[in-house]
């Protein structure tokens, strides 16, 4: 996921994609330990969506909190 569509999507929209990939997180974890996945790069890119996630919901709450003072 591209961060220009990360910074489209909604608060709860974002909310939900980071359910998802750390649901997604978990299971390929999951498969690495029981030597059944094949695209180990796929960790590597759903753990940066996960920190591209959590990089624009925390952006967001600080200029909410800048707006309110």
């Amino acid at each position: 996921m591209k961060p220009a569509e990360i910074r489209e999507l909604s608060n709860e929209e974002l909310a939900n994609k980071l359910k998802e990939g750390r649901t997604e997180l978990f299971n390929l974890r999951f498969q690495m330990a029981t030597s059944q996945l094949d695209n180990t790069a796929r960790v590597k890119t759903v753990k940066k969506d996960i920190a591209r996630i959590q990089t624009e919901m925390r952006a967001r709450e600080i200029n909410s909190d800048k707006a309110l003072s």
